[in-house]
């Protein structure tokens, strides 16, 4: 199979050469092309990216717009034919095998995107597999917190044990790392760049349900996912909510929109009132969005 890498960078220098040479090991597939898609960084990425010993295309986004906005320059820069686009994050590692298992995974009757098992940096699980966002998942995720995972109906991200080794059809899953088939792309079209970051995979990848495309996860193709600021940045957390509440209100009737917000805004302000800085920048950005998240949000 032929695959084309879209790698969206900002300020991504200290990470995105072990990305690279990760991708330089990948053995089963064609790597016709890396593009690595820069939001303005202020850092030397790429010049990292220039190093690099594959076909990488540089590309100067000339803005932040955002992790959508930069897989679209990507994709567009592209210069070879291909059978698929892998959207990859600047702080994964791929295993030598892992383009190859999801090359395979590709091909089953109407999958348009697979997705690896993602891995913390000492090896152990990060959930990444989510179910469709409902009024009763965000009920039992504002007032249950991580608990919801674990009783059924209650929790959109899923954590069972026992599904972490088990391959299957999800709604969407972590936009880290996905494989993405060509059919797909063009069938769907381009990732929504009103979502700066956060919910633009979860968009992308109902959309392309709406189109009769399955996204399948795959854990014998494993990624190691470095991540994790939005669990300590108030702003980034506070961005999440906002777009998880956008993207509901535009898939759903005013009424069950209206109840969503409410719903997420309780959960957040209980959580505020208990000291917690994270919720409380949740809440304001609900409520009140200061002109610099409106800003990032739109």
């Amino acid at each position: 199979m032929r695959i084309a890498v879209v790698i969206v960078t900002y300020n991504s220098a200290d990470v995105l050469a072990g990305c690279l040479r990760s991708l330089e090991h990948q053995r089963g597939v064609e790597i016709v092309s890396v593009v690595v898609a820069d939001n303005a960084s202020r850092d030397d990425s790429l010049a990292v990216a220039k190093d690099a010993d594959l076909p990488v295309i540089p590309l100067a986004v000339g803005r932040n717009g955002g992790f959508a906005a930069g897989i679209n320059a990507g994709v567009a820069a592209v210069d070879a034919a291909y059978d698929a686009v892998m959207v990859l994050n600047p702080d994964c590692r791929l295993r030598p095998d892992t383009l190859a298992r999801l090359a395979a995974t590709l091909q089953r009757a109407s999958c348009g995107i697979a997705v690896p098992k993602l891995l913390n940096s000492d090896g152990s699980f990060q959930p990444s597999l989510r179910y469709a966002p409902t009024l009763r998942r965000a009920f039992g995720e504002a007032f249950l917190g991580r608990a919801a995972s674990r009783l059924p109906g209650f929790g959109e991200l899923i954590t069972d044990p026992r599904e972490r080794d088990l391959p299957g059809a999800y709604a969407w899953a972590t936009g880290a790392a996905m494989l993405i088939s060509a059919s797909t792309l063009r069938e769907v079209g381009p990732w929504d760049e009103s979502f700066l970051l956060y919910s633009e995979e979860t968009d992308f990848a109902l959309r392309a349900a709406d189109h009769g495309w399955t996204l399948w996860y795959e854990p014998s193709a494993e990624i190691t996912h470095i991540g994790g600021e939005q669990q300590v940045n108030p702003t980034l957390n506070a961005l999440s909510v906002v777009n998880k509440v956008k993207l509901y209100r535009r898939r759903h009737s005013a009424l069950a929109g209206g109840a969503y917000f409410l719903i997420v805004l309780a959960g957040e302000a209980m959580r505020a009132a208990l000291g917690r800085r994270r919720a409380w920048a949740a809440v304001v950005a609900l409520v009140r969005p200061s002109r610099r998240l409106r800003a990032l949000a739109t």
